[in-house]
């Protein structure tokens, strides 16, 4: 199996029982629905399922399911896992052709960090959004949306127009120009802190110096 290819297999039975017994065999129930087709219940090798769940950007990667000698266009839409060991349960694949729009959910990363003035001073990285939600066609998914944090000062705020997006893909909200990620001030507590661990720093030393100081009056009084 590549990376982005899915190997699965027809599912004729369908309900709880035979969702249990396709369990009890290893493999994970699941479903492929969508692109205006009927619904095909299909199961998956549970080892490959636990593959595909190590992955962090498996909501929004389009996988190619081979399904016999069929291949189709899929993105997960959802996996059930087990409330008490996390083991999947179920999976749901929406069928897709190259010129569906969707709209997805899209991975924030903050780049260039070490080049931002705020960061240097020890401003506080208040992220408002962790995600993006966007549409865009199926064959263009972003794997992530890039905020470069190069030259921000403390105070500033980092708004959905200043980040640039791949051609294709538009916010949902578009009604107003929301906030992705603020620069706040080092906060008062960290500033104590930080002052708390200096000072602490100091009497370490004059500790030091006193014991030194004692050990040595303590040898004078042997000799004596």
């Amino acid at each position: 199996m590549s990376d982005n290819t899915i190997t699965v297999e027809i599912r004729d039975r369908v309900g709880k029982g035979a969702a249990r017994a396709a369990r009890r065999t290893g493999v994970v129930p699941g479903v492929v629905y969508g692109d205006k087709k009927p619904p095909q219940p299909i199961t998956v090798d549970r080892k490959q399922m636990d593959k595909l769940l190590q992955n962090p950007g498996l909501f929004n990667t389009l996988f190619e399911l081979h399904a016999g000698d069929r291949k189709q266009q899929v993105l997960p839409r959802d996996v059930q896992l087990d409330v008490v060991t996390d083991v999947p349960l179920h999976v749901d694949f929406l069928r897709l052709s190259n010129t569906t729009e969707i709209t997805i959910s899209i991975p924030v990363v903050f780049v260039n960090e070490e080049e931002s003035e705020a960061l240097r001073q020890g401003a506080v990285l208040n992220i408002v959004r962790h995600q993006i939600e966007v549409r865009c066609l199926a064959s263009a998914i972003p794997s992530s949306i890039e905020v470069d944090l190069a030259g921000s000062e403390i105070g500033d705020s980092i708004h959905i127009s200043a980040v640039p997006l791949p051609a294709g893909v538009v916010p949902t909200i578009t009604d107003r120009d929301f906030t992705i990620v603020t620069l706040a001030a080092p906060t008062i507590q960290a500033v104590e802190e930080e002052l708390g661990e200096d000072e602490e720093g100091e009497e370490g030393m004059e500790g030091v110096e006193g014991e030194e100081g004692a050990e040595e009056s303590a040898e004078g009084d042997e000799e004596e």
